[in-house]
């Protein structure tokens, strides 16, 4: 096995990955470039929409690990120096949108599957399956909820989202809730109308101050914030609707219909709709045997602040990928090779064993 082989054919899909635009719901020539390398190398894959799935040879009686990650980006921030869609690369450092989110777990979790599919010993343990999924960094419906139907009955899974190789046995979720508070219209200079700003002012406080009780050590307190704030229509008109925008982070003690319920119900003047429900706080035991495996290889476990498509695995699941999760969405994002090839070496023994 030549780990620097693996590592350059790493580096050149995911330059080419790069200078293909792949924002979320525009993977279409992305998940073309990805294709084409893994036919060039001799695996059979199959195309759910953009979402690109390696499954051979699974064994019913066995267990089945999955290796996914996300092949689209977000949108490049304005603050970017390079151009964001030519991979540079300057040193051990390579540059480009999506380099560390997900590109390096991306390429080195494909490099993985090429590696081990090559090992027959390795077949005699467990199924592999590999999933690059799209639509990740908006949640959307064409992404790994497309795919997942057609995934076999999954054990447990890698997620390579940039952790710097440390695994994320948990990560917080994510609802978002639309609020809305109601008054009546009327003149401002005049005392008319009911203020509908002055009508949220209790619910917006109470939703600043409350403290969820049960904390995770992991997770550390679920989160909510107001993050959005709109009213009034001009300066002399009473504004008879308040329209706000709360962002929860649930930890893995609170479930987001609970979270809602409780919500509503501490509301003295407002109403709230949550957008959805599906995305949950995940969490794989600290003695499941993958979890076990890490710490004997000197890996730290710890909690992700960050949603991944964790929330939408019916399944165990753990991130664990090259990079750093501080790149990812900043301006002149890049991976390291040199993460790269570690990310391969160590996925590879952890899998092994």
């Amino acid at each position: 096995m030549d780990i620097k082989q693996y590592t350059n054919d790493a580096v050149e899909l995911l330059s080419k990955l790069i200078s293909t635009p792949s924002v979320s719901r525009e993977e279409a020539a992305a998940a073309d470039v990805l294709t084409d390398f893994i036919g060039k190398w001799g695996m059979p894959y199959r195309r759910i929409g953009n979402n690109v799935l390696i499954l051979e040879e699974l064994d019913p009686a066995k267990e089945t690990l999955l290796l996914n990650a996300h092949i689209d980006t977000v949108k490049p921030v304005a603050t970017w120096t390079r151009d964001p869609f030519t991979p540079t690369l300057e040193g051990d450092r390579l540059y480009g949108l999506g380099a560390n989110d997900c590109g390096g777990g991306l390429v080195s979790l494909l490099q993985v599957y090429r590696i081990l599919r090559g090992d027959a010993s390795q077949h005699k343990t467990y199924n592999l399956v590999y999933l690059a999924s799209c639509e990740e960094e908006v949640s959307g419906d064409n992404g790994f909820r497309l795919a997942l139907p057609e995934l076999p009955e999954i054990d447990v899974a890698i997620v390579g989202e940039p952790t710097g190789m440390r695994p994320a046995i948990a990560e917080k979720g994510l609802m978002v809730i639309d609020g809305i508070a109601r008054g009546k219209s009327g003149h401002a200079a005049r005392n008319e109308g009911v203020n509908a700003i002055y009508e949220a002012l209790d619910d917006l406080i109470w939703l600043r101050d409350y403290r969820f009780k049960k904390e995770s050590p992991l997770l550390g307190a679920t989160k909510m914030t107001v993050t959005v704030l709109n009213s009034g229509t001009q300066h002399n008109v009473v504004p008879d609707e308040c329209h706000f925008v709360i962002d929860v982070r649930p930890n893995e003690y609170y479930q987001n219909e609970y979270l809602f319920a409780f919500l509503q119900k501490h509301m003295k003047k407002c109403e709230l709709k949550a957008r959805s429900f599906r995305l949950s706080s995940s969490h794989i035991p600290v003695g499941n045997p993958l979890v076990q495996r890490c710490i004997k290889m000197g890996m730290n476990p710890f909690g992700s602040p960050t949603l991944s498509d964790q929330a939408l695995m019916p399944f165990k699941s753990l991130k664990l990928g090259p990079g750093e999760s501080s790149r990812s969405h900043s301006a002149d994002e890049f991976i390291c090779i040199s993460e790269i090839e570690k990310a391969i070496s160590m996925y590879v023994e952890l899998i092994s064993n």
